[in-house]
């Protein structure tokens, strides 16, 4: 069944209205969807809803309400993924698939070994990599859509993780610890909003590992490979999951 997203102002009581022109072009044009149809609607906040479409203009479409319910495919952790921006095209899959797998929010971050310069557009890939997360979340079918957020120095990443009850940091180089083993301890399973730490091409310097550690981050390790940085996000993403999502 087609998902789309709404504002609540779009939503009445017995009847909701799409408006985004690109939604309602695809729609009408892309999925073919004709008047009788059901699709699903989400309010991006709490609600899901299923319609029946009574009308479909073009700049506009709407439909009655059927099924009115609170999200069903959104995890109980809020989990902000902070991705060290690797090179080239990475980005893009790394963010279509973390989404795919439940993650909240992602934060690019500028490290020492990031190759990437933000020569004064940065904000332009911030858009693309929006879109991407928007389309991604449409064909999961989830309730929300994750946000891509301006990139932070990696300076700035120990006041950003502050907000979390529970940063994990994934570092190639930690010996002792598995990203497994902290997720089986009680305190985790309990935590509400909980930060991933990915690093670039080249993982993360010694110093940072310092600072972000001194912050309270928990090293781990994602197991006795070292993964390219585009495998590291979606390996991690999916192992927080299947732990903590049962």
């Amino acid at each position: 069944m087609s998902r789309f997203f709404v504002d609540k102002k779009n939503i009445e009581e017995n009847r909701i209205y799409i408006t985004d022109k690109d939604d309602v072009k695809h729609l009408s044009k892309v999925l073919r969807h004709r008047i009788g149809d059901v699709i699903e609607i989400s309010d991006n906040d709490e609600y899901e809803y299923e319609i029946e479409l009574e009308s479909i203009s073009s700049d506009s479409a709407y439909g009655k309400i059927l099924v009115k319910r609170h999200f069903e495919r959104e995890p109980f952790h809020r989990i902000t993924l902070y991705q060290g921006i690797p090179k080239q095209g990475k980005m893009e899959l790394i963010i279509q698939k973390t989404v795919e797998l439940g993650v909240d929010r992602i934060i690019p971050v500028f490290s020492e070994r990031t190759v990437v310069q933000d020569k004064g557009n940065f904000s332009k890939k911030t858009e693309r990599w929006q879109k991407i997360a928007d389309e991604a979340v449409k064909q999961c079918r989830r309730g929300i859509i994750p946000s891509v957020e301006p990139a932070v120095s990696f300076s700035d990443l120990a006041n950003e993780i502050k907000k979390n009850d529970i940063n994990i940091f994934c570092y190639e180089d930690e010996k002792k610890t598995s990203l497994k083993e902290i997720l089986r301890d009680e305190r985790i399973k309990e935590c509400r909003t909980l930060g991933l730490i990915i690093g670039p091409e080249g993982g993360f310097s010694e110093k940072e590992y310092d600072m972000i550690t001194s912050a309270g981050a928990l090293s781990a390790s994602l197991g006795r490979t070292v993964l390219r940085v585009e495998t590291a996000s979606v390996a991690a993403m999916a192992m927080v999951m299947y732990e903590l999502e049962q």
